[in-house]
């Protein structure tokens, strides 16, 4: 595949699943949430540790992800109670206290499902023709060809820049608006060719020039950076509760594990910012020294989880 910081596999083979599982440690009985529920397979494995007398909260912007995710917890016969939160993870914290559920795990797989990139119509993949579309909630909010068709080209170039990091989106910038004035771009493929006729044609063994581009709008179009660190600061405000022998509003039990899953740079950074910062304070500790990637092994299985990164910290 050719998108290799975009995906996550499908529920038959969640992304360092067994990693998963031997760090944040699932005990009898505990609380299990999952931010990024996605086809249910972390999920589906979490459950049968936790058994019966535990709960399974699942996250998941997709209502598509989140049926699919109930149905691979139940299909595992743990009989753990489930709770499921249609929404951005990033309120996931202040639906979790309002419901009075405290979590002793807490899981975010920042990919996204086969099933979503493999939809023509969600307009995600460069390798399908389909609208320019990559909302993860397909009801609401601007898409990606909104930003390519409006933007001012300085602003375009920025995004391209920063959330794609491709060092010619000065230049990508400028010939999409030069297109977009003789037509609007509305195409997955008519957004690839583009770019394309600026970056160049992949060769052997690279990546395809059009990568970049769509992970910087993918990013944009999902505010997918500023959830991340919105969880994290919940994550960091409900420690600090904790350690001041506060429970009311909080959404981490005490010795929570937290483990967040990456697929590009731009967000192992902020993930791994965030979890120093607090280790550093005395709020947690860090279960992993440096992030766990996927074997060779699971690698041949499952290319794409060639990029993934968890890292893990356990509250003090």
């Amino acid at each position: 595949m050719s998108e290799p910081n975009q995906s996550r596999p499908d529920v038959h083979i969640p992304v360092l699943a067994d990693e998963v599982v031997r760090l944040l440690e699932p005990r009898a009985g505990e609380t299990y949430a999952d931010c990024t529920a996605g086809r249910g397979g972390h999920a589906a494995r979490m459950s049968l540790a936790i058994g019966a007398g535990g709960t399974v909260v699942l996250n998941d912007l997709d209502g598509g992800c989140l049926d699919a995710a109930r149905l691979a917890v139940e299909a595992g016969g743990s009989g753990a109670r489930m709770v499921g939160f249609r929404g951005n993870f990033a309120d996931l914290p202040r639906r979790m206290a309002e419901g009075g559920l405290a979590a002793d795990m807490v899981l975010a797989d920042l990919g996204f499902s086969s099933t979503q990139m493999d939809d023509a119509a969600r307009g995600f993949s460069f390798m399908r023709e389909g609208p320019l579309d990559m909302r993860l909630d397909a009801s609401r909010g601007e898409t990606a060809a909104d930003l390519v068709n409006a933007l001012p080209e300085a602003e375009l170039a920025g995004i391209i820049r920063d959330y794609g990091e491709e060092r010619l989106a000065r230049a990508v910038a400028r010939k999409l608006v030069a297109e977009r004035d003789r037509s609007p771009i509305e195409t997955t493929s008519r957004l690839a060719e583009i770019i394309r006729s600026v970056v160049g044609v992949a060769g052997s063994g690279r990546i395809d020039p059009a990568t970049r581009t769509f992970q910087a709008l993918r990013i944009a179009v999902n505010d997918e950076l500023g959830n991340l660190e919105s969880l994290l600061e919940s994550v960091e405000r409900g420690a600090m509760l904790r350690r001041g022998g506060s429970v009311a509003g909080g959404w981490l039990a005490g010795g929570a594990r937290i483990g967040i899953i990456s697929f590009h740079s731009l967000e192992d950074r902020i993930v791994k910012r965030a979890f120093a910062r607090m280790c550093e304070s005395g709020l947690a500790r860090a279960l992993t020294r440096k992030p766990v990637e996927a074997t060779e092994d699971e690698v041949g299985m499952n290319r794409r989880s060639r990029s993934a990164r968890l890292r893990v910290i356990e509250l003090t």
